[in-house]
């Protein structure tokens, strides 16, 4: 693959965050703050893809600015000031069965939920994955989606503590079957569920429909397995020096790492074209 990029602007760039557009402190760098600005100066529409969950949106707003966020790996997507565009979470009657089929297939596992502000867990499921949430509801699985069958679930996740994370991604990949998106996005033995058809591609796919866009004019910036789908949907697909072997594989161009503002290295190439095109 090429470090090269086309020899115009891009309408849209779609970018992930952790490994991403974020330094691995998690931080946002003057630079990337810049740029993302002069982007959006320069008529560049913009949106964050994550797989973080639609309760981190407040602090995304805070940490990056508002824009046009896709969370849950295209669960959920906001509008810059926070209204709901779209919702895609799992149907209700599957999941208890995806439960059942994943925790016969890989014996130890334990699970948590992404619901839309809140979170839900297992008692085993390791506190560092998570963080902080609005509300916290503990029990096992079956039970919690026993008894709160009126909160939708966006995201499912999976641990284990001692299998691989690959062992463990393609075990529990083949306990979902068709019934999920099976993914993962950290390096650590977590894997994450969504529903049928629900990608990060699906999500930025039908928005980019909706401004007239097509695949050609989106740029997308990732480095985990669970940006492949937009990476794939996309004309210039661009894998970080840091990304998943994986990712570097599949990316048409590449770019520097997270740490060194390899996504605003690429923004401040497009403003440039951008306004070369303006004038």
């Amino acid at each position: 693959m090429t470090t090269s990029a086309p020899a115009t602007a891009p309408k849209l760039v779609a970018t992930d965050l952790d490994g991403t557009l974020l330094r691995s402190d998690g931080t946002v760098s003057g630079r990337t703050a810049a740029a993302l600005a002069a982007a959006e100066a320069a008529g560049i529409r913009l949106a964050l893809v994550t797989g973080r969950p639609p309760r981190s949106l407040a602090v995304l707003h805070e940490d990056i600015g508002r824009h046009f966020a896709i969370t849950a790996n295209g669960a959920a997507v906001y509008a810059p000031d926070g209204t709901a565009v779209r919702l895609s979470p799992f149907p209700t009657a599957p999941l208890t069965a995806l439960v059942a089929r994943v925790r016969a297939a890989v014996p130890g596992v334990s699970f948590a939920f992404e619901y839309e502000r809140d979170f839900g867990h297992e008692q085993a499921y390791p506190a560092w994955s998570y963080g902080e949430s609005a509300v916290e509801l503990i029990g096992t699985a079956e039970d919690l989606l026993a008894r709160t069958p009126e909160r939708p679930v966006f995201k499912v996740l999976a641990h284990h503590p001692t299998l691989s994370l690959h062992d463990f991604h393609e075990r529990a990949r083949l306990g979902a079957g068709d019934d999920a998106e099976t993914t993962h996005s950290t390096g650590l033995a977590l894997v994450e569920f969504s529903a049928p058809g629900v990608t990060k591609a699906s999500a930025l796919t039908a928005w980019s429909a909706e401004l007239g866009l097509g695949p050609d004019d989106i740029a997308a910036f990732g480095d985990m397995p669970n940006d492949l789908p937009m990476l794939g949907a996309v004309g210039r697909s661009y894998a970080m020096a840091n990304a998943d072997p994986e990712v570097r594989r599949a990316a048409r161009f590449h770019t520097a790492s997270n740490d060194e503002d390899g996504v605003a290295q690429m923004l401040e190439r497009f403003v440039r074209l951008a306004r070369d095109e303006a004038a």
